[in-house]
Formats: structure tokens, C-alpha cells, sequence
């Protein structure tokens, strides 16, 4: 089995909830980290910008990154939304297991 962590931002609490109960609710995600109050500098369409943001960690596994990336894309408001992933390679062997648990479509 592998694992995976994403960060995604989004532009306030509301719509991080909105996304992260979504994706715990479909089991596309075992556990979304809400992290307020980060200051993000990018460059967008020419020019450096500096925005308040939320970001988003989120747990899952491997095999349900794209439609992690799909169900993200369809409730925030970015027309481009940061959604990016890293592997997870090792950890607690029984919060693994929750996880998979989680995130088992067959099980109730």
C-alpha cells in the first residue's frame, strides 16, 4: 500500500472545511490538517502577489490522488488550485492502518 500527503490552499477556513468534509466524507481522504493564517508570495499572470491564505494537509492514499485532484478542482474557488502531492514513505504502522481503513469505499 502507499501513501500519500497533499497540500492544498484555499482562500479562507470556509471553503477549506467545505473541501476537506467533502473528501473525508467520500472517503477520498482518512484526515484534512486546516492550518489558518499562512502568507503565501507568488508570482501569478506577470506579477508578484502576497495573499492571506488557508492550507489544507491531507492524508489518503496513493491510488486516490486523482480523484482527490478532480473533487478538489470542483469545489474551490481557484481557477488553478495548488494540489500537490508527496509520498508518504513510513509511519505509525497502526495510524496506516486507520488511514486504509478510512479510506476503504467498501466498509461503512
Amino acid at each position: 500500500m502507499e501513501y500519500s500527503v497533499a497540500f492544498v490552499t484555499t482562500s479562507n477556513t470556509d471553503e477549506a472545511r467545505k473541501i476537506a468534509n467533502a473528501l473525508v466524507g467520500e472517503k477520498l481522504a482518512a484526515c484534512c490538517n486546516i492550518i489558518p493564517a499562512v502568507e503565501s508570495v507568488y508570482r501569478w499572470e506577470g506579477k508578484v502577489n502576497t495573499d492571506a491564505e488557508v492550507l489544507m494537509v491531507i492524508k489518503t492514499r496513493k491510488s486516490l490522488e486523482k480523484d482527490v485532484i478532480r473533487r478538489v478542482r470542483e469545489l474551490h474557488s481557484y481557477s488553478v488550485p495548488e494540489i500537490i502531492f508527496l509520498p508518504l514513505r513510513s509511519g505509525n504502522p497502526d495510524y496506516l492502518k486507520w488511514l486504509v481503513e478510512s479510506t476503504d469505499k467498501g466498509k461503512k
